[in-house]
């Protein structure tokens, strides 16, 4: 289901994720991204799937491939809060967000446990839906545009490096850490 909406394996490729790294799947539902992370990171570099439900952590470790059962790691944290991560200050090469934003209520939380979490320099990418698209995504109330993401994270002290589409409902946007 993932592949028909947005394109995990190659949306990560805008990270420029190598063996070794450290990256952060902020609000992993699913883990798609976790998974595409740790395919490159490998045993050397670690994900931390963070999510707030219990239950989709669960999932998650469930379907994992034993070869990434090691890389990843399932962090039950809230990513809207300072510290809510339970990560190190400045431990992370990358953070995603991928289909998070508009279920967010704490924007500037969110924000702030970014920037805590990524290394100077680090690299930040979000992915959302572009629209409602008759409710096969978010409800249209909910639908964060690429402007308001954009303008959100740049106000946060976040570099804009470039907008990519990310799938034919979804637009994506690559930041580097203040």
């Amino acid at each position: 289901m993932a592949g028909t909406f947005s394109e995990p394996r190659e949306n990560i490729l805008h990270l420029g994720l190598r063996e070794g790294m450290k990256v952060g799947d902020f609000g992993t539902g699913s883990g798609h991204y976790a998974r595409a992370a740790a395919a490159i990171v490998g045993d050397t570099g670690k994900v931390y799937a963070i999510d707030i439900q219990e239950d989709v952590l669960k999932h998650l470790k469930l379907n994992t491939h034993a070869k990434h059962q090691s890389t990843i790691d399932t962090v039950w944290g809230d990513i809207e809060k300072l510290g809510g991560t339970h990560l190190r200050d400045a431990s992370l090469d990358a953070v995603i967000l991928s289909n998070t934003l508009f279920q967010i209520e704490n924007r500037y939380g969110l924000l702030a446990e970014i920037r805590r979490v990524l290394k100077p320099e680090g690299k930040f990418i979000m992915i959302d839906w572009a629209g409602s698209y008759s409710g096969m995504g978010p409800d249209a109330k909910k639908v964060v545009t690429e402007h308001e993401a954009e303008a959100l994270f740049i106000n946060g002290g976040f570099h804009k490096v470039k907008s990519f589409r990310a799938g034919p409902h979804h637009y994506g946007i690559l930041f580097n850490a203040p």
